[in-house]
């Protein structure tokens, strides 16, 4: 299912099995939480659109300052915590470079800390 609303996803549940969502969904854009959640305990996958802001990406101090602890780039950051926000998260960001690639790679190798995380996590709140 495709740009859905909680209860759009619990209407179609009656119907079928769901077995992924995919919505707008970045460290700034959180409108999902409460459902990503929900897909977790429930064992269905969620896959963000837009998962680094598409045309607009979440610009930040706290993600800058993140991204230069680490010694990476911002956009790494922003998947490294998509991945650690929840374990039923797939990503698909799209690129249009190998050096974009890598980045996107890179992402998926960081290990937040705890404290990274929820400096992170606060950006979209």
């Amino acid at each position: 299912m495709s740009n859905v609303t909680v209860e759009q996803v619990a209407e179609a549940q009656a119907i079928a099995p769901i077995v992924c969502v995919q919505n707008m969904y970045n460290l700034a854009y959180r409108h999902d939480d409460e459902l990503i959640d929900r897909l977790a305990e429930e064992g269905v996958a969620y896959v963000p659109f837009f998962p680094l802001g598409g045309f607009t990406p979440p610009q930040s101090s706290t993600l800058s300052a993140v991204a230069e602890r680490l010694d990476t780039t911002p956009m790494s950051v922003a998947l490294a915590w998509l991945l650690r926000r929840s374990p039923n998260i797939l990503l698909i960001p799209g690129t249009s470079s190998v050096a974009h690639l890598r980045e996107n790679v890179a992402g998926a190798g960081l290990s937040l800390s705890d404290k990274d995380f929820g400096q992170l996590d606060r950006i979209g709140r």
